[in-house]
């Protein structure tokens, strides 16, 4: 899964933010330190107005990353750090839910240490993990804070509806849900340590990894930027449905879904995050402008080792220069994007090879005139069939 970031470079390494994968993440951005996964998901009446208004997410999540970095610092100073404290974060934005129901919530990386930032250097000072009695304390802040943000904004009590199609889409596949029976027939969920529901809101920071564990720190971004779709859990039955396997069995034991192909790309088109809007964003210390980050990404991180010397230079011709882009060849594009191979003679089956290229019209007609054929294109005809159409997975 790559990370949009419109093109521009990563300070850390200079490659394109584009091709910005998860390894890259971990091995080039993302300091040595302990790190904890904050899962936040929202009450459905909250859910549409999030989706409709990009602003207010984006106001909702900065929330969470503030309360949750106050509290880390508020954790130093009881330690007794000295210094000027400073904090990092990395939020996966997502739009949907395991059943493939349009779902915003977050996944924020937040590391369980403070930078402190000295005269002679920085400083990564770890603070230890939030008790459950915090979890439910920060989620409380949360809420209020988040409905004085929906109050302020006139949103609290305002009624949000859909504009064309698409939202009508999207808002369908908000107010889905599986089928489900009694609760007390209802297989009960473990209920995580540090897990707070608070009015349909939902605060999970019982995920973590410690500081040399970067596999699995891996794992957590791979998890957080993956697409809404898992292709290995999706099949086509005998009968022309599809079928996907969900995560988990629902509430009422339901452990797939059965779709129609028009109505599986009605959920896939409800779940299309925003055009132009970051799924993954950086926060403190690793925001893109941030003076400290080409520093605190390497905290931690082992020193290089020396590069080996280089070899005295013998005179010879200048090597050719290397494409910057490599690009597909005519041949490899054509087998590609229509199916046939124009290397391959169709009468006897072996390869052929290429004699020459004529690009010239005068050239072009006069080859053809010497093979025989038109050297002008005829019109079809009306009654000609139209040419054979690609068939489609679905």
């Amino acid at each position: 899964m790559a990370f949009s970031c419109k093109g521009r470079l990563c300070p850390s390494c200079g490659a394109r933010r584009a091709h910005v994968t998860a390894a890259h993440l971990v091995e080039e951005v993302l300091p040595y330190a302990p790190w904890r996964q904050w899962t936040l998901s929202f009450p459905y009446w909250l859910r549409w107005k999030l989706v409709k208004d990009e602003t207010l997410l984006a106001e909702v999540l900065r929330l969470l990353v503030g309360l949750v970095s106050a509290r880390h610092r508020r954790e130093a100073r009881r330690l007794g750090v000295e210094g000027t404290l400073r904090t990092g974060a990395v939020t996966f934005v997502q739009y949907f839910g395991s059943a493939l129901q349009l779902s915003p919530h977050f996944h924020s990386l937040v590391a369980d240490a403070v930078v402190v930032v000295r005269d002679d250097g920085l400083e990564l000072v770890p603070v230890p993990p939030p008790s459950p009695e915090e979890v439910e304390q920060l989620a409380l802040q949360l809420v209020q804070r988040v409905k004085k943000l929906l109050e302020k904004r006139g949103l609290l009590e305002a009624d949000a509806f859909p504009e064309d199609a698409l939202e009508a889409l999207r808002l369908a596949s908000l107010q889905q849900r599986l089928p489900h029976i009694d609760d007390s027939e209802a297989p009960r969920a473990r209920r995580h340590p540090r897990l707070a529901v608070v009015d349909g809101f939902s605060l999970h920071a019982d995920t973590a990894v410690h500081a040399h564990d970067r596999a699995g720190l891996e794992r957590l971004c791979r998890y957080g930027s993956r697409g809404a779709v898992a292709v290995e859990r999706l099949s086509r039955r005998p009968d022309g449905m599809l079928e996907y396997h969900l995560k988990k069995p629902g509430r009422g034991g339901a452990t797939s879904l059965v779709l129609t192909p028009l109505a599986f790309l009605k959920r896939l088109a409800a779940v299309v995050p925003p055009r132009g809007k970051h799924l993954v964003r950086f926060h403190g210390c690793f925001a893109p402008n941030a003076r400290l980050r080409a520093a605190v990404v390497t905290l931690g991180r082992p020193a290089p080792a020396p590069p080996p010397p280089a070899p005295e230079p013998t005179p010879g011709p200048a090597p050719a220069r290397a494409s910057s882009r490599p690009r597909l060849d005519w041949a490899s594009l054509l087998r590609r994007t229509f199916g046939f191979d124009v290397l391959t003679c169709p009468r006897c089956g072996d390869q052929r090879t290429v004699l020459g290229v004529v690009i010239k019209r005068e050239a072009v007609d006069a080859v053809l005139t010497h093979l025989g054929l038109p050297t002008r294109r005829r019109p079809p005809a009306r009654d000609s069939p139209r040419p054979p159409q690609l068939p489609l997975p679905l």
